[in-house]
């Protein structure tokens, strides 16, 4: 017994210490650096304790940051899955051509985050973008509109674009989930008098109810932690309107050279984090014990 224990210590070793030097080695660091203050000026950190803590937590940008990451994370993940499970179950019905509607949906979720934000600055432009041009013929808006240079438009904007990007990562988990659910008590609700709303109701959306709870969890935690999109778009303005803590991290350290004050928001990230995948691990165990007990 206690040679295979070392035995299994010794086969976990490498991935552990490969572990250690690439995730926990950067977040300690990161810690320590929240310490000490630096600058373009004084490039030497020098301890400063806890006072970039209490700098932030009394600026006004941070609750900016705080704000803005809340509506960003919350308005993605809510419009990304009711969009992502109304496409699975479209796509789950026998239509012509299924296969190729599948890929076509797929493509936004293919492209790199930064192309698909290229190509949203595009659509947005006020000028020549697609989007003012469709209002515009539809008699939607009058004028052309700024969607990225409005503080009252940007957030909103960006979302949209956030949402067609990831929408059909979703898609894919619930059309799987879909697949998955027992023919035969769709079946039986339907010789039961249940029409299409009372059999997704009573008998699918109970059937995945632990995939929806998965999902969501774990897009709330890749929301989060998103930057490409946003900082392609609007770089976290304008006037911080659509600042998160990834873009203000970036901005911070790699923009102003304020590398105490990035890392300080890295740890308030970091413990939002890992409040969202504990909650990951829990509801993931919860699943596990009903697949086990079923």
């Amino acid at each position: 017994m206690r040679k295979d224990r070392r035995l299994h210590w010794l086969l976990l070793a490498p991935a552990l210490i490969l572990m250690a030097v690439m995730l926990y080695y950067p977040m300690f660091g990161t810690v320590y650096e929240s310490f000490h203050e630096t600058s373009f000026l004084s490039p030497d950190p020098k301890f400063a304790g806890l006072a970039l803590y209490r700098r932030i937590l009394a600026d006004r940008t941070f609750t900016e940051v705080v704000t803005n990451s809340i509506v960003w994370t919350f308005g993605v993940v809510l419009l990304q899955n009711i969009l992502g499970f109304l496409t699975a179950l479209l796509l789950n019905q026998n239509l012509p051509m299924q296969g190729a509607l599948r890929a076509i949906v797929l493509l936004p979720f293919i492209l790199p985050g930064v192309v698909a934000a290229i190509l949203w600055r595009f659509m947005y432009d006020p000028q020549l973008g697609l989007v003012n041009s469709l209002l515009l013929q539809t008699g939607l808006i009058e004028n052309s509109v700024a969607w990225l240079a409005d503080s009252r438009m940007a957030m909103a904007s960006v979302i949209i674009a956030a949402v067609w990007k990831g929408f059909p990562f979703s898609m894919l988990i619930y059309l799987a989930a879909l697949q998955n659910v027992d023919q035969s008590q769709i079946e039986a609700a339907t010789l039961d008098g249940a029409g299409p709303a009372r059999r997704l109701l009573d008998v699918t959306l109970p059937a995945i109810r632990d995939v929806i709870v998965v999902n969501v969890v774990l897009t709330l935690i890749l929301t989060f932690n998103y930057f490409d999109i946003i900082w392609v778009l609007t770089r976290g303005g304008p006037q911080s309107a659509t600042h998160i803590f990834p873009t203000k991290i970036y901005e911070s350290g790699f923009g102003q050279f304020r590398f105490g004050e990035a890392a300080t928001y890295g740890v308030f990230s970091i413990l939002v984090l890992t409040v969202l995948v504990a909650l990951y691990a829990i509801v993931q165990g919860q699943a596990n014990r009903r697949r086990a007990a079923a």
